[in-house]
């Protein structure tokens, strides 16, 4: 019980510390977006940036101050709002209420004062008392100080009840405001001294953390302190929704202007009844989403409600299918990050209102075809890893290739619904490039499965398997590789012809370095690794038949028994002539003894054949000393008299080794299972 209560103490906090630092994102925004006109002056002109580079400053301030520090300065500010609001009700109370004749003028045409005497002058003793304790209570006055302030609060009241003249009354209230607003600057004065070592105690501490962790470190420190993505959530919902009411108010009553005008009352009411049409909805929410992106706070503002939904639907995905990677859960960051970038990259927030909602909608579509590709990198690890354990339950394999055909299925709609209103522009062919290779990414997986899955229905080990599925993901990976390119030279056009910027060219160059270059390199380098593997594999000398079945033993890296042949190592240790080429993708030594693996020119000097045990194999050291020369002379026949030592030996040199990857790919017990994790996998988009 203790534990929830303070579990919701502390939730409640973490609630109040956002709402309090939202409206420093208001007063940012509203400064940044506020006209001011230059031909007044150069001292007018200064005084106007003088004032939007304080209350730039000051709300930056107060949107970085630490909790403890966030509510003090909320108690000061309310304090002094409290007693500004108890001076206003007291000099508008003398100058515009008479108690006894229950007259009084309306403010702003609003009539909420009660019209009888006695009663409004009851209301407003305690109204003002209310203020006055809250006042002395935010400021923690002590109780003779905090009787005279409430009490310096109520005196223009009295003025009011004695019947004092107008002047006199509107004097006695100046008076009142002016030793109110006195008090206040001496509490606030006595605060200084808080103020000064609080400011001091966050410059210290960033100047350490900026020394110690470096900036990188300090932003995010603070971005996380101040929830700065919820602050923007909360900034953007709340300005939306109020924007949402003001403009369906605006609408209403232009309604109802309209029916007076030219309809009867029957007309005017059914109209009224049904004034949110479909296409005023649709006005109402363009205008909705055009001004909330307006401006850059805005964007980030939309950028964090995107990271909002975007995070819970990969949860969703990753549940739905049985993922628990904790690398699947960043959709939740790349999706604001995209969207933003594109934003600045197009100019988004600059454009003209209609040009703006052109542009929004055309970036959502790019980054709806980018959420797909990183959902497909969720769902294609599942899918590897349940066809290669052979999981025969229809209820893991079904959700996985649900979402895999429903990502094959959605690009060819969106091409579709695009082509079918659009006319063919840069845009237009981006978008069908990622829906296309989207595509092709979801058919090789789902052959890659289909393989795996053939093999599991197999008692014998299909050795070609490698090879297919080598071939599957090379020909994607090319595909891949042959987009990039495309969409490089699309990006080029674009920048060149259309619309450039700073922003599309950085981009492009990272284009150009992760999904070109870094692709084509690490595609030769497994190209390379591959050939030297089967090189290495068919110099080794193989053993068959009833040489074969006297081993009596297994196979290494799969433990699964020899049924056709064996490759021997130089160390004389048996594998499968697949495992052992998949081993060498990655290092050069044996996985028994780690050795070398290249063949001795002289087997004179070779210890004895022996198995994987250690124990020798029958027929003595004669016999394997000549099938191990034997196979040394037919290998080297057929590769025409050369070497394999020197051969291998050169091989040796182009392979880079990288023996904590296979220590990650080797830890499932199937074959098959080294397939998920193999060098052929895209490297991504």
């Amino acid at each position: 019980m203790a534990s929830a209560q303070i579990r919701i103490s502390q939730q409640a906090l973490a609630v109040l510390d956002v709402a309090l630092r939202v409206p420093c994102i208001f007063i940012i925004d509203a400064i940044f977006n506020s006209y001011y006109d230059p031909g007044s002056g150069w001292a007018g002109t200064a005084g106007k940036i003088f004032i939007r580079v304080m209350g730039i400053l000051v709300s930056s301030v107060v949107l970085v101050l630490s909790q403890k520090a966030l509510f003090k300065f909320y108690t000061l500010f309310f304090a002094v709002l409290l007693g500004m609001v108890a001076v206003l009700i007291n000099y508008y109370a003398t100058s515009h209420i008479d108690f006894y004749s229950a007259y009084y003028k309306a403010a702003l045409g609003f009539r909420l004062l009660p019209r009888n005497g006695p009663t409004l002058w009851l209301g407003m003793a305690v109204l003002q008392l209310v203020f006055g304790m809250g006042y002395v209570f935010l400021l923690n006055i002590q109780s003779v100080c905090a009787a005279l302030v409430v009490l310096d609060i109520m005196i223009p009241l009295w003025g009011l009840i004695i019947e004092l003249p107008v002047d006199v009354r509107q004097l006695v209230a100046v008076a009142s405001g002016l030793a109110l607003a006195l008090h206040t600057a001496v509490c606030l004065a006595l605060k200084l001294k808080w103020f000064y070592y609080s400011c001091r105690y966050v410059y210290l501490l960033v100047r350490h953390m900026y020394r110690i962790y470096g900036l990188q470190l300090l932003v995010e420190d603070t971005w996380k302190r101040i929830r700065f993505p919820d602050v923007l959530r909360v900034f953007w919902l709340t300005r939306i929704t109020a924007q949402a009411i003001i403009l369906v108010y605006v609408v209403r009553a232009v309604r109802h202007e309209s029916a007076g005008v030219g309809a009867d009352v029957g007309a005017a009411a059914g109209d009224h009844h049904g004034y949110l049409t479909r296409d005023v909805f649709w006005d109402l929410f363009s205008n909705l989403i055009i001004s909330g992106c307006d401006s850059t706070l805005t964007v980030l503002g939309m950028s964090a409600v995107i990271s909002s939904l975007a995070h819970y639907l990969g949860l969703s995905i990753l549940a739905f299918i049985g993922s628990t990677e904790e690398e699947d859960k960043r959709l939740g960051f790349v999706a604001p990050v995209l969207f933003f970038i594109l934003a600045l990259q197009t100019g988004l927030s600059g454009l003209d209102p209609e040009d703006r909602l052109i542009r929004l909608s055309r970036n959502m579509c790019l980054l709806l075809t980018a959420i797909l590709h990183f959902i497909h990198g969720m769902t294609d690890p599942v899918l590897m890893s349940l066809s290669a354990s052979h999981v025969s339950s229809f209820r893991r394999h079904f959700p996985v290739l649900l979402v895999s055909l429903s990502l094959f299925a959605l690009p060819v709609v969106l091409s579709y619904a695009l082509w079918h209103h659009y006319e063919l522009n840069t845009w237009l062919f981006a978008v069908t490039a990622f829906c296309v290779e989207l595509c092709l990414k979801v058919l090789v997986s789902l052959t890659v499965y289909a393989l795996f899955m053939v093999d599991g229905y197999h008692n014998v080990l299909w050795e070609k398997l490698d090879d297919y599925v080598y071939y599957v993901r090379s020909s994607g990976n090319v595909i891949e590789f042959v987009f990039g390119v495309i969409m490089f030279g699309n990006g080029a056009y674009t920048m060149a012809f259309e619309s450039g910027s700073k922003i599309r060219a950085c981009m492009m160059c990272l284009h150009a370095y992760f999904n070109i270059y870094l692709q084509a390199k690490n595609g030769w380098k497994t190209f390379i690794n591959r050939r030297t593997a089967v090189k290495k594999i068919n110099s080794l000398p193989e053993m068959k038949g009833e040489e074969l079945r006297d081993i009596e033993d297994v196979c290494a890296i799969c433990y699964q028994e020899f049924a056709t042949s064996a490759r021997i190592t130089p160390c004389h240790h048996y594998f499968h002539a697949l495992c052992l080429r998949k081993w060498l993708y990655i290092q050069d030594t044996c996985p028994m003894c780690h050795q070398k693996v290249y063949i001795e020119e002289d087997g004179r000097d070779r210890p004895p054949f022996s198995n994987n045990n250690g124990y020798a194999a029958p027929g003595g050291e004669e016999d394997g000393g000549d099938f191990a020369e034997r196979q040394m002379a037919e290998e080297a026949a057929a590769a025409g008299g050369a070497e394999p030592e020197n051969e291998l030996l050169e091989d040796n040199d182009s392979i880079e080794y990288d023996e904590d990857e296979w220590g990650a790919q080797n830890g499932g017990s199937p074959v098959e299972e080294d397939y998920v994790n193999d060098d052929t996998d895209s490297n991504g988009d």
